[in-house]
Formats: structure tokens, sequence, C-alpha cells
């Protein structure tokens, strides 16, 4: 019967329509088979032929999917899974030059000597078949087809320069994906085709690709297998590919299968290379443009007729030899390598003893090894497999279940999905083997839920690492040259025709964080394009807003909320700092102009506002002579001034001078020359950014926290830095310039030379412990002697007969210490705070209590409330200073009155660590610089012990010098009621 059938080859070129030619040829015969090169295709020709005549009719049968209705007609197969001895009316193969492939070629020369449609049958492919065909089927007739198109070679491009709708086409895994990657960051992204891919994924990736999503296609040589697609070009990113075996150069024929891809229809392609490609040699490319190629007079060759007797004689007839020269035998393929591996094993060797066992065992060695691993664990699983098949019948159904679980994940990137997805491909093509399972439906229908969900998962992996469709849309877009639309959010996201492109940080634009090279630059492009207009409506909303949503940094950048818009930068004036803009040369000059006047308005009211004071004076023209000079040294210093520095000119004031410019709220401490007011937190942040910028610091120190008395020196500072903080560096710590001051008038009460102990009232006014405080002492330049002594400890108070705590009355007494009064004391003294600088501060100010994380640094709020006019705090004795001025430490026990003291024995000893500060300079050093600062870290002159009426004294008690400034006044006459009228005139005789 097969004699009476027609035999038609229908050759030629690819893009002839040839396999559209044997669709329309099956439908209309009653039944038909045709056979496919891949599974991939099978899938598209099946749905093809579904949209013509309906699922019912239309079966699909590969190695991994089995499709079959009731009342199947027609049958879409991969080639080794055509049924045989069906009957059909129809039979086509496809692809039939595929006789010469290495692994897979023995199949298709069988189908082309045995397989025969009852009426009619169609060979496919390759006109360098012709001759075979002719020589191996009787009978046959031939029908050549021209290409539609031309296809045209185009030589060498970049992939940077790619025209839309191009195929580049790599031939291994690890090309291909770093093809796509190059592609997504150059142009927007790329659909991914493999022969590894399951037709869904396969599928989805096409889709996007023919719907214009991404305009271009990375693919391996599998789309020259019929595979219709729009495809202008066709770039081979590589001549060579390794078949299994080794790396071998791509034949012309073989070339020209892939580039024939390009051009559909009637309209034209062109091919080339690129990469690391070679350019195609002349006589190649002309090869592929003529379709002329050197005829396939060898194809390979498997023996069909195989005996099941043992497996050494399966072996036998699988590597017989053909009498016909043109058949070749196949090398040796994965199913006789994997026979010939469980045939060594003992089981399986005394298990296949019939016929009925060895066809199982072959059957069994046809799973292809999708997996990918190597021989020996391949054979493994056929072993288990083959050993549960013919012990049991069926594999076992919790050992299949556990297998395909351990499969079912849609975790983990693209490489760990491809392999799931081959893992899961073995599966399925047992579940389709009829008879190896107990429920084949069940089996089936959970193997294809798995295989098309890691699918789907395959598919999103791919689009998300090698598609960009933000890219993509932009550059169409741009490409098409049309306006297009940007949308600014509230918090700044910019998107463009619909897509996130980045933060309109200011009027700066920022791109995407996950774009990169050429992709942000595109991405870049486009955005700033689209927010021109942007641009000009937020510059108007710039200039309109208050000063409050405006604020400048510790670094001198300038804010706009979060935002931004500019720094400060050093001007010909430290108080009149410049601007310099942040602002995108797209969004034009007029922009820049609006965006930089508003800042200059800004940081000029802003310097006018918080140095009121200094700007005042400076604008004090009734400041004349040396007042005016000093004056003009505190502004260029910024209301601060070491006394040090300006040792001379102070000296050189005369009252009249000092009291003009106090006047303006400036005060002369003994360490420090400064304006309390400037010593607020908000001036001195402003105050370290305009010194830093004139002194052109490329990082700017950053302002102390508010409140805090005492500091960390910070390693490291640029010199000054301490004093425009408003502090002084002593020791490990900095102590704040007002409170160092308030301290000074309270040295200036003790014995310097003979030592002295620290008061309570100066530990409370520093917020140090006694160790930190005798460091700040040996900062400030004396000498810190540490001893121990018996502490004295609290005793009962006794209680007079009245009932009235005398003790508790006096510590009750509210009245007010002696005043240390502003400048009472000889003009050669140093002069001292006028009033107490930090009660004076409103809420907010340099007063504000120190944060709870520095509990040494703490102002008790005794001395935050002390009154004004430079009262020297004292705070209250400790119980055991108390103790022992009472004398009550110094009594018996038994000689206390009754209640005084506890009636039980007195508990040991207990031993006090204690400092004595003395004065640490040389004498001669103190003689040359005390008209200086006072005494400091320096080496300046020591604070000296107060004298009479709280005069600085002279050495050895004698009279203090004068070093005023002001012309000698006439020596006033003594009292002669002042009962200190004697004492007096004795000094006076004797100086």
């Amino acid at each position: 019967m097969a004699n009476e059938s027609r035999v038609v080859a229908i050759l030629g070129p690819t893009n002839t329509g040839k396999t559209t030619y044997a669709i329309e040829r099956m439908l209309g015969h009653r039944t038909g088979v045709i056979g496919l090169p891949l599974r991939l295709l099978a899938r598209e020709v099946y749905d093809r032929i579904v949209a013509l005549r309906g699922p019912s009719v239309v079966a699909l049968v590969t190695g991994e999917e089995r499709i079959v209705p009731p009342r199947t007609q027609y049958w879409v197969c991969t080639v080794e899974a055509m049924p045989e001895g069906m009957g059909a009316d129809f039979v086509a193969v496809d692809e039939i030059q595929l006789c010469a492939d290495p692994e897979r070629g023995h199949v298709f020369t069988d189908r082309l000597l045995r397989a025969r449609g009852l009426q009619e049958t169609n060979f496919l492919g390759s006109d360098t078949m012709r001759g075979t065909i002719a020589a191996l089927v009787p009978g046959v007739q031939f029908i050549k087809r021209e290409r539609m198109s031309e296809l045209v070679y185009s030589g060498q491009k970049k992939i940077s320069r790619m025209r839309p709708r191009s195929a580049i086409v790599g031939f291994s895994v690890e090309n291909v994906y770093a093809i796509a990657e190059l592609i997504r960051r150059q142009k927007g992204g790329a659909a991914v085709v493999m022969g590894a891919l399951s037709p869904r994924t396969r599928n989805a990736q096409v889709d996007m690709y023919q719907n214009g999503e991404v305009d271009y296609l990375v693919a391996t040589d599998a789309i020259g297998m019929g595979l219709n697609l729009d495809v202008d070009h066709v770039a081979f990113s590589a001549l060579s590919k390794f078949d299994g075996r080794r790396m071998r150069p791509l034949a012309p024929n073989e070339l020209a299968q892939i580039a024939g891809r390009a051009g559909r229809g009637f309209r034209s392609g062109t091919f080339g290379v690129t990469g690391d490609a070679p350019a195609l040699d002349d006589g190649v490319a002309r090869a592929i443009m003529d379709h002329s190629f050197t005829p396939q007079n060898k194809i390979n060759w498997r023996n069909h007729a195989l005996q099941f007797g043992s497996i050494d004689r399966l072996i036998s007839t699988l590597e017989a030899k053909s009498n016909n020269e043109r058949l070749v035998r196949a090398r040796e393929a994965d199913d006789l390598r994997a026979l010939k591996a469980l045939g060594q094993v003992d089981e399986i060797f005394a298990r296949s003893t019939d016929g009925p066992s060895v066809k199982l065992l072959w059957d069994v060695c046809r799973i292809p090894d999708f997996r990918g691993i190597s021989h020996v664990e391949h054979a493994s699983l056929l072993e288990s497999i083959f050993i549960d098949l013919h012990q049991r019948g069926t594999i076992p159904d919790d050992w299949l279940a556990r297998q395909i679980k351990r499969i079912d994940r849609t975790d983990g990137d693209i490489d760990a999905l491809s392999k799931r997805l081959a893992f899961i491909r073995t599966w399925t093509y047992v579940a389709q083997r009829k008879g190896w399972t107990k429920d084949e439906s069940h089996w089936r229908g959970a193997t294809r839920v798995v295989e098309d969900r890691l699918s789907d998962a395959l598919h999103e992996r791919l689009t998300q690492r090698f598609v960009d469709r933000r890219t993509s849309v932009l550059l169409r877009r741009l490409g098409q040259k049309e306006a297009m639309v940007a949308d600014v959010n509230e918090t700044g996201a910019v998107t463009v025709e619909g897509e996130f492109v980045g933060k309109l940080d200011g009027f700066r634009f920022r791109a995407d964080k996950g774009a990169g090279g050429a992709e942000e630059k595109t991405i870049k492009s486009a955005a700033l394009q689209a927010l021109a207009p942007q641009f000009h409506l937020r510059a108007d909303r710039f200039y309109n807003a208050p000063d409050t949503e405006i604020d400048f940094t510790e670094q001198g950048g300038l804010m706009w909320g979060s935002a931004a818009v500019g720094k400060l930068v050093a001007g010909s004036d430290p108080l009149k700092p410049q601007v310099q803009v942040f602002v995108d040369d797209v969004a034009g000059p007029e922009v820049a102009q609006k965006v930089e006047r508003r800042l200059q308005h800004f940081i000029d009211r802003k310097i006018a506002a918080l140095f009121e004071p200094l700007m005042a004076l400076s604008k004090d023209e009734t400041l004349t002579g040396l007042a005016r000079g000093f004056a003009f040294q505190l502004v260029e210093n910024f209301g601060i001034i070491p006394r040090a520095q300006v040792t001379e000119d102070v000296k050189a004031l005369d009252q009249d001078a000092r009291g003009a410019l106090r006047k303006h709220g400036i005060r002369f401490g003994q360490f420090t020359i400064f304006m309390p007011l400037l010593l607020k937190p908000a001036p001195t942040r402003l105050r370290l950014v305009l010194w830093s910028l004139s002194k052109g610091l490329s990082e700017f120190p950053e302002s102390p926290p508010p409140g805090l008395v005492t500091i960390p020196v910070e390693a490291g500072a640029p010199d000054g830095a301490d004093t425009m903080a408003g502090y002084r560096n002593a020791g490990t710590r900095a102590i704040r310039i007002d409170m160092l001051e308030r301290l000074a008038d309270m040295l200036r009460a003790e014995d310097s030379r003979g030592g002295f102990e620290a008061k309570a009232d100066m530990l409370s006014i520093t917020g140090m412990t006694l160790e930190q405080f005798a460091d700040l002492m040996t900062g400030l330049g004396y000498r810190a002697e540490k001893a121990e002594r018996v502490k004295q400890k609290p005793v009962d108070v006794a209680t007079p007969k009245d009932g009235t705590d005398k003790m508790m009355d006096a510590s009750a007494d509210n009245t007010v210490p002696e005043k240390v009064q502003g400048d009472t004391a000889p003009d050669d003294a140093p002069d001292k705070p006028v009033m107490d600088v930090a009660a004076e501060q409103p809420e907010g100010g340099i007063t504000e209590q120190p944060t709870p994380t520095e509990a040494t640094e703490v102002v008790p709020e005794a001395v935050a409330e002390l009154p004004d006019e430079g009262i020297a705090p004292v705070a209250a004795e400790p119980a055991e200073l108390g103790a022992v001025e009472t004398g009550i430490g110094d009594t018996p026990a038994e000689e206390l009155t009754p209640g005084t003291a506890p009636d039980t024995e007195m508990a040991e000893a207990e031993m006090e660590a204690f400092y004595t500060f003395t004065w640490g300079r040389a004498a001669r050093a103190n003689q040359n610089q005390r008209r200086g600062d006072g005494g400091g870290a320096r080496g300046k002159g020591k604070p000296q012990g107060k004298g009479r009426k709280g005069a600085p004294r002279g050495e050895k008690g004698g009279k203090a010098q004068n070093f005023s400034a002001r012309p000698p006044k006439k020596e006033k006459q003594i009292d002669p009621d002042n009962p200190f009228a004697a004492a007096l005139m004795g000094l006076k005789d004797g100086k």
C-alpha cells in the first residue's frame, strides 16, 4: 500500500512556505500526522491547526506532552514521538535535512525510509537532500519552492548599533544570557528563545517580542527550525557550536537555515555577524544568499529491526551497519550508552532474561537526559525506574510524588528554575508512557501543573533580568520624536509615559538607581526632555516659598525641604557668602537665576536675623578710634575673640570705649571677649559654617549639641573651631566660654599659690565629677595633686530645746551671696563678666539643660536661676563639709549631746580622694603675661586671689599693679570715718 501513496519532497530555502503548504495538504485529508523537529515548533503548529479545526480533532504528542482527544483526526508530533502503524491518510516530516544531524539524524532517516501516509507523504526541507531522497525513496516527486524575499549579507555590526526587530544568535546558554543582558542595558531589553525552554515559557517570550514590547530577540539555533517570527535581521555572535562531543564550525547550510529567519513573506531580510564573531567569508556569504550548498550525500542511520532476545542481542542489532553507502551508522547515542551501562549491573542483567524484559529495559533507556547530569547519575535513575517497573509493574506513587514535590518550587534565579524545568521534564516524559503509573491521568496532570508553574516563573525571571520595559518604551518614543508626558508626584517621583524613571531632587533629576550605563543615559535623556515644563513650575513655587521651607546644613548645603538646591561658597566678605545652585542644564538659565536669587535672599536675611547684634555693631557710627577698630576685629571673628589674641588692644581701651562696646552686649571676659547673644545654638551653627567658608575648609566642623556645658575635645579639629563653637579646649574636654567666665570669677577668690580644693559650686557649674574637673583645671594651667583622707560622715544634728532646727533654718536662708561686680576691680585686673550670661538667655538659648545622655554635663537649676549682674553662684555644701564646719566630726562620741550620734560603735574609717589645685605657671611668665587673658591653657597670667574688696592681689599680698588704659586719676582722700582708715594710711605710706 505504501507504493500506492504519493510521496512528495517539497524542498527549498527558508521563507518559502513549506510548512504552511504541508498543513494545508494535511487538512485536505480525513486524517493526518505531521512530525516536527522541535517541541516548540510542534506546539506552534498545533495551535495553528486548533485555530482552524478546533481542539476536539487535533492531538499533540511530544516526549513530555500528550493531548489526545477521543475524536482525533490530526496528529501533531515531534519526529521521535510520531505514532507508527496507525494508517493515517497523510504523513509529513519537516526539516528532513536533519537526517545528517549527528545526534538525532538516525530518527529522521528512519522516518524518511519508513513513514508513509495511505494517500500522501510529504518531506519538507533543504534542497541539499534532493539526491539522497531520490536515491532512497522510490517514486518520489520533487517540488522546489523559491524564497519569497531576498536575503542579503550586511557584514559586521556592533550590538549597540543593531537596528530594531533583530535576532542575535548564540550557541550556549551563557552566551545567550550575556547578549541579552547587554541589550537590556543598551536597548531596553530582549526576548529569549532556547530549545531547552518549555513551550509555555517560549511562547510567552515570543509573544513579548511579536507584540512589540521589546525590539530584540536573543536565541539559540532553535529559531532556525521553522519558528515564524517578525525578524528583519539575524546576527551571529559566533560561527561555531558544541555539538555534544566537540566544538565544530557551522556549515554554510546550517548558517543559512538560521539566517533564513530574517524576512517574512515578501519582506526582505538581512544577516550578518556581531560581537567576537569574525566576518563571513565572501564565498560563504554568497552561498547563503544564493541558497547554493554542498549536497548531503551521507545521512545517519540506525537499525530499526531490533531483536530483544537479550541485552547483548539488542546491542548487537543497534550497532549493525547498513549496506547502503549513503547510510552511515550513527554514533553512539545516549540511549545506547545507557543500555550498555545498565547491562553491566548484575541485577539488571539478571532481570533481563526474556524479550518483554529487554524491551522494557530499552524503553527505559530511551528516557532523555533532560537534566544534563553525568551518564552515571542518569543511569542510576534509569536503574531505579526499571527495577520498579519490572518488579511492581508500575512506578510507586509515593516515590514519584516525592520526586515531583522536590521540584515544585518557584523560588530562585533563572538557572535554578531552568534546572527544575529540566528535572520535571524527566517525570513528564515518564508520566506520558502508557502503563508506567497506576493513574496516568493524575500524574500527567500533576507534572503538567508543575511544569506550567515553573514555566511562568522562568518567564517572569527572564523578563525581570533581560527586559527593561521603561527603557524600551522611552527609546521607542525618543526614536519617534514625539512629545512625552512627564508627571512628578508629591515625593518627587518622576514618571514618563507612565514609566517610573527616577526622582526630581530639587532642580536636579536623578535617574533610577537600578539603571546603569547606556540605560541611565537613555532614561535621563527622555526624562529631561519631558521635565522641561516641570522645572519652570517648580522654580515659581520655590521663589514664592517662605524662608521656613529653606534651611542650610552644617556643611554649607542649601535645602528646600529634603531636596538639595544649592550650596554656600565664600564671598569677598565673611558675612556675605555667595550661592551656587544645583540646577540641571536642561532647566535653562531662567530657572537657575530664579533659584539663585531666592537662595541669596534667604541667606542674607538669615545672617541679618541671627547676627543682628554683630550687624548693629558694624554699623554703629558713634564708635571711633580704638573702639571702632576693636569692633571691626570682633565682626571679623563673628562676635568671639580669645582674649589672648587682643591683649594689647584690650589694654589700650579706656573705660569710655569699653562702655560703648558693652552697650552692644560685648562681654570682656577673663578668657574670651564675646557677645552672649551669639552663643545661642542657631547663631553658633551659622557661625561655624561662615567661618569654615572663610577658612576654605573642605569639611566643616559641626556645632555641638545645645545645652551642654562641656563637650569632648574633637581630635583633628581645625584651630579655632572650639572658639567658633562657643567653647574653649581645656584638657580632654572643652568648656562653654560663658560658663568658663563664671568659673574664673570663683577661682579669683581662691588661694592659687597656697592651694585650694574644688568647691561644690565649681563642680556644679561645670557639671563635672571631681576627676573630670581636675583634668579641666590642668587644661587651664593649674596643677592638680591627688591625695586621700578619712571621709567625714554625716551625723545627727542636735535638736535645741525650743525644737527649732537651726541648721535647717540656715540652709533655708535665701540670703544672696556677696556680689562680684562686673567692672569694680582696678583696671590692671582682667575684666570679669558684667552679668550671669547663662541666666539671661531665653528658653532654647545657651541655658538649655544638657541632654540626659551625659550626666556629668548637667547644670543644676540653682545655677541657671541665679540673678543677673555677675553674682557668683554658690552651691550648697555637701553634708560632710557641713559636718566639718560645725565641729561635730572632731567631737568624741561620748561627749556628744544625746541624739547627735548613733549609739552604736563608729564604722571603720572610709577614705576619700581629693585634689589640691595650685597655679602651674612660672612666676616670670605670669608677670610678663598676666595682662593677657588672665591665665589659661596657653601659659597666660594666672588668676589672682581676691584681695581687698575683690581686687586681685600682687605678689606676697602686696599692692596690685595698675594696668589701666585710662589716664591716672586724682587720688581720693581717705575717709577718716572709715574703720579701715588706719590700715589704708599705713599701706599708702609704705608704698
